[in-house]
This record gives structure tokens, sequence and C-alpha cells, in this order.
């Protein structure tokens, strides 16, 4: 009797342990205190829109798990080729370079990857019967409401190091004034047009006058861009971001089916919200 009672009190308290780090549960799924306050962190939100966010993300997994929605490893292996392909490197340079700039591990870059992947899967299940192409005037109208959106700088002005050594470019990196022949220097213009997506984001998030991370440069060495100036912003013609604009409003209308479809989906999900952060 002694050994049942001990038993009992002892689940009891663990399962208090739980209930008391629980915050939200959504169809049997459980959202943590410590969950939302990460997520407020991470997206400088309150604790209502953090909650909402988590919410959907859960819907999100419920919903891929029921319609048995998968993604293997190959899938995500392709992924990140593809990606390290557009960039001039291989897998092994592209994760380094993924380290380097977000400090994500490798194994954490396939898990952002796979949740990526099975997330488009799930839009696609959802949205692509609701999305249709735009229409030309559509197009216009839409360039026209968001010509701010698409001004973006002309060109970067930048010294690039390159250097087999890493560390010696790190040393660079971080004092200017550091010298060593192993290390070399070739300046450039780089118009903003003919440069990768992925390295004109590294330029943009740069401070003028600042060096950007080491990364691999896809040839076995390492560089890092000193960005001397930025020409100054211009706005592109229509015709030149025809396709991207295409996608802006394709992307739009996916949102607004799936914002309409996990609302339904909220509103006759079994959600019990438990206590907010204060």
């Amino acid at each position: 009797m002694y050994k049942i009672l001990l038993a009992l009190l002892f689940t009891t308290f663990l399962n208090a342990e739980v209930y008391d780090g629980v915050a939200i549960v959504v169809k049997n799924k459980a959202i943590t205190l410590y969950d939302i306050k990460k997520e407020m962190e991470s997206s400088k939100l309150d604790a209502k829109k953090a909650s909402d966010i988590l919410i959907r993300q859960k819907l999100e997994e419920i919903e891929t798990e029921e319609r048995k929605i998968t993604v293997n490893s190959s899938e995500v292996y392709d992924d990140i080729k593809k990606t390290a392909s557009r960039n001039g490197m291989n897998i092994s340079e592209f994760y380094e370079a993924v380290r380097e700039a977000n400090g994500m591990s490798s194994r954490e870059l396939k898990e952002k990857v796979k949740l990526k992947l099975l997330s488009q899967k799930l839009y696609a299940a959802i949205a692509y019967s609701s999305i249709s192409e735009p229409s030309e005037d559509d197009i216009k109208e839409y360039y026209e409401l968001h010509k701010d959106n698409y001004k973006h700088p002309a060109s970067f002005d930048v010294i690039i190091y390159q250097a087999k050594d890493k560390n010696i470019l790190q040393q660079k990196t971080t004092n200017p004034m550091f010298y060593s022949p192993e290390i070399v220097t070739n300046e450039q213009v780089l118009p903003y047009e003919r440069i990768s997506p992925e390295l004109a984001s590294l330029l943009e998030r740069t401070q003028v006058g600042h060096y950007t991370a080491v990364v691999p440069d896809g040839k076995g060495s390492y560089m890092s861009f000193y960005v001397k100036s930025v020409e100054s912003a211009k706005k592109a013609g229509l015709e030149s971001i025809k396709n991207q604009i295409i996608n802006s409003i394709m992307e739009d209308q996916r949102e607004q089916v799936l914002s309409d479809y996990f609302a339904r989906l909220r509103h006759n999900a079994d959600i019990n919200i438990i206590r907010m952060p204060k």
C-alpha cells in the first residue's frame, strides 16, 4: 500500500511539473511558457502575438501529420546542394559559410530546411487549387502600390580579401592594420543585378566601412568583403522585376488562403489556454 501511494505521489509530482510549464494545449500538443518567451525574444512581439504564431505552427504540425506529409533526408540534401551550388560552393563549404554567417550548425540547418520543405508541401496541398496567376493589370497595380519594396542598391564598392588560411583572414577582419602576404586583395564594383541573392543579402546587411563574415569562396580558400560604399538606391523598372512581382502576388494570395484556412481550423480546434507569461 505504501509503495502504491508513493508511486501515485511521485506521478502526481511529475505531472504537476509538466503542467506548470505548459501555457497552451493545442489538440493535445503543448506549448510551454518557455516556447512563448523564446518566440517573444526572437520575433520582438508581445505574448499574445507570439502565442498566435506558435498556435498556428502547432496547427500546421498537426495538419502535416494528419495528411501524412513527409520529407526525407534526400530531399533535404538536394535542397541544400542546390543552394550551395547557386553560391558556387560544395556542401561542406556551404555548411561552413552558414556556420560563420549565422552560427548555425549543419544539423540545425538540415532541420530548418526540413521544416521549410514540409511547409511548402503542406501549403501546396492546401492552397494550390485556390491560387491563380495574376493578370497584366494586377501586376501593374501591385507594382504601383508597392514600388518602395523594389528599391535596392545599384552596386557595392568592395575590397575582396582572400586567403587559404581562415584564421589569418579572421585576424584581418578584426584588425584592419594586420598585414600578411598570404592575403590577396581585389577591389571591385559589384552590380546588384549581377550577384547572387545570397551575396546581395550579405552585403546589404553589412554597414559601410565594415567587413562581412569570413566565408568559403568555393575554390578551397576563404574571403571577406570590405564594404567601401554603396551606390544610391534606384527603382527597378517593371519589366526587370515582373517575375518577382508575380511571385509576390501569388505568395500574398497563398498566405491569404492559408490564413483563412488556419483561422477556421483554429476556430474549430480544441485549444486550451492555461496561462500566459507575465
